[in-house]
């Protein structure tokens, strides 16, 4: 609080009697136009200046400002085409996952009819959980099907769409006509229709729509069923009854719970009026598995999110749940950020990039922290020419850096594509009761995965491989490893030995149990057991010799691929990893942040001081004033008491000009805005006191 405020003279009382008001609007005076004038009305133009603001993109420049409008033009365009293409992807897996229910309530929904059901209304009973977002797009698309074939549509309730029965059919009418016409239609189906008016709530309206249209089938869901009045409930089902030989409708309902819970809600009266099929809609977190393995492990990518970034995702989806569409927004604000925010994400756009300025981009280049450590590495290996050319020459840090930067891209694809074969792996050898590629690449993406016991226990896996098995795996592996001449002889001394070989069982090697065995020998009246290897026939010797050389090729293999991304260089242009991710911004504190602004205004404020004043003062707000003195008494807290802590702080440091009647209005504000943050609340033990509500760091 300014000081220079309370040495003003206190105004003098009103005569209207407002001085007992508890609040006071001050409007300032134009001092443009004289008193009592009423402006001129302004004609409203549009300039071409307020055109081109509106066309323009939201990035701004970057480098302190230095960074050309060709880069900044090209962040956002490589921005749009980088998250259009994943948000297909995206799209394409949820299509996927609703494909198997969309097509079994479509096929519900086309085949049946009150004539099948012996008059009964045809029901689909749809039990969603918690992934109440499947439900809204499997309507969706029912709706694009039945629309598109001039079949019908879907109308959806809300449980707010039906606060009593007159506006649920109202909204019923209104949803079913506007679903094809529009709004414009609606209301020219209303005046246009011959004969007497009828009322918005009359099922007649309905019945002409179907008539005109030729609807066959017309689906009314209750998204949130649950939440639906069961008065208002029966009584709809009673007379949707009693128009199904007018009004084709077939029922469905989304339900959070459980069939019997959502039945026991209904009289049986209602209950018996429905007849139908359940489904089942699968829960989405195997649905945000596969859209981050899609993101990510993609053969063609070229930006990823790294080890903080993912660890956060996958804790707040296991804190509680989240949509796919909530996680997709998560990983698009996450993308956005690094293009807004990195100059050097200009590097990553398809096209090349001549005309942008390369010494400012060169400049950044050279500040990054993987960029030095590179120079100092080949410093170590005596590359001395080659770092001071890239030191000193710009064009030729750049084609390196352009030339590092596809590297390190390729290195990122193949450190996923190995993450995959991992996965596949583990899941075919049952290695492990359940896994994931999220689970798999936080440890990739920290570098933990190459010492993990994950693979060991492939490794060793790898060695017991039969030869059904083994032909398997030679499917699964990446085209990195697929590719090696290695492999390729591998492959064909394998396939020979499985076309001269006559057994009927598969080839093992040595090191499967079934070709060990035990000998038992008696020393000194005591048994000793031993193991040894069972002598093996020529075929599944030399199928040992190849599983040992592809035991060596993978781990080669796997030991080369699995590197930390933070020793790439360049790693900061392709893979966004920030310290605390998304956490602040998706998961936010805010009581922490109110706290702190009271304890500690000048965090958040310009101090008029030298520097910021750690004990209470003045020249705080009023409310962080009497925050810090609340902090320091007890549960019980004497409102006179407070207010002569209060008055103290300004009569120190104001001393005899300290306006007492100033310093009070301020008192009571501060104290008024603490109750309604919760701090603090009026005691019923004392008239005169008021009690604690809220403890610091709780």
């Amino acid at each position: 609080m300014d000081p220079d405020l309370l040495d003003a003279e206190p105004a003098s009382a009103p005569k209207d009697g407002s001085n007992t008001q508890g609040v006071y609007i001050y409007t300032p005076a134009d001092q443009s136009n004289p008193s009592g004038e009423r402006p001129s009305k302004r004609r409203k133009v549009v300039s071409e200046n307020g055109q081109k603001e509106r066309n323009c993109h939201p990035f701004v420049p970057l480098l302190n400002g230095d960074e050309d409008a060709k880069s900044v033009e090209l962040r956002y365009t490589t921005y749009q085409q980088l998250w259009s293409g994943q948000e297909a992807k995206i799209q394409e897996i949820l299509h996927d996952v609703d494909a198997e229910v969309l097509a079994s309530v479509s096929s519900f929904v086309q085949s049946t009819s009150p004539q099948t059901y012996d008059g009964c209304i045809p029901a689909a009973l749809v039990t969603v959980g918690s992934n109440v977002s499947s439900l809204a797009r499997l309507l969706a698309r029912l709706n694009d099907q039945l629309s598109t074939a001039g079949d019908g549509g879907v109308i959806v309730l809300e449980s707010g769409d039906a606060p009593n029965l007159k506006t649920t059919l109202k909204n019923i009418i209104r949803f079913a006509i506007t679903n094809t016409e529009g709004n414009e239609g609606y209301h020219n189906f209303l005046t246009d229709r011959e004969g007497p008016r009828v009322l918005g709530y009359d099922l007649d309206l309905l019945g002409d729509y179907v008539k005109r249209k030729g609807a066959k089938k017309l689906v009314l869901a209750f998204r949130d069923s649950e939440a639906f009045d069961p008065g208002i409930l029966t009584d709809l089902l009673s007379l949707l009854s009693s128009w199904l030989d007018r009004i084709p409708f077939t029922l469905l309902f989304g339900i959070s719970t459980s069939v019997e819970l959502f039945e026991g809600r209904l009289p049986r009266a209602s209950v018996a009026l429905l007849r139908g099929r359940y489904f089942e809609l699968h829960e989405a977190s195997n649905c945000v598995d596969r859209i981050y393995g899609k993101l990510q492990a993609e053969p063609d990518g070229k930006f990823w999110l790294g080890r903080n970034i993912t660890a956060a995702l996958f804790e707040k989806s296991n804190d509680y749940f989240q949509t796919p569409e909530a996680f997709s927004r998560t990983v698009k604000y996450a993308y956005m950020s690094h293009f807004f925010a990195n100059p050097l994400a200009v590097l990553l756009a398809d096209e090349s990039v001549p005309d942008i300025r390369r010494d400012k981009v060169c400049e950044a280049i050279r500040n990054l922290p993987s960029f030095r450590r590179y120079c100092e590495e080949s410093i170590d290996e005596g590359s001395v020419a080659i770092v001071r050319d890239l030191l000193e020459d710009d064009g030729t840090l750049f084609q390196h850096s352009l030339q590092q930067l596809t590297a390190g891209q390729q290195k990122m694809r193949d450190i996923f594509q190995c993450v995959k074969l991992m996965h596949l792996l583990l899941k075919k050898l049952n290695l492990v009761k359940k896994t994931s590629i999220s689970d798999l690449s936080i440890r990739a993406l920290s570098g933990e995965l190459p010492d993990s016991s994950l693979v060991d226990d492939v490794l060793l896996a790898v060695k017991t491989l039969d030869s059904t098995l083994l032909r398997e795996v030679f499917s699964m592996l990446p085209t990195t490893l697929a590719d090696r001449p290695e492999l390729s002889e591998i492959r064909a001394e394998f396939e020979a030995l499985v076309q001269a070989y006559n057994g009927s069982e598969p080839l093992r090697t040595e090191h499967d149990k079934r070709n060990s065995v035990v000998a038992t020998t008696v020393v000194q009246q005591r048994v000793k057991l031993s193991k040894g290897k069972a002598k093996l026939p020529q075929e599944h010797i030399q199928y040992t010799k190849i599983i040992d050389r592809f035991h060596a090729l993978l781990e080669a293999y796997l030991g080369q691929t699995l590197v930390s991304p933070q020793d790439l260089v360049l790693h900061e242009v392709f893979l966004l990893d920030m310290r605390n991710p998304l956490k602040e911004i998706f998961t936010p504190r805010p009581r922490f942040a109110v706290e702190r602004a009271l304890s500690n205004p000048f965090d958040y404020l310009i101090s008029s001081a030298d520097k910021s004043e750690s004990k209470v003062s003045a020249n705080q707000p009023a409310t962080a004033i009497l925050y810090q003195l609340y902090l320091e008494s007890g549960s019980l807290v004497n409102v006179f008491d407070l207010w002569q802590a209060f008055y103290a702080v300004f009569e120190s440091e104001q001393g005899q000009s300290c306006d007492e009647r100033t310093v009070m209005s301020l008192f009571y504000r501060a104290l008024s805005e603490l109750k309604a943050l919760g701090m603090l609340k009026s005691s019923r033990k004392k008239a005169d006191h008021v009690a604690k509500s809220a403890w610091m760091g709780l």
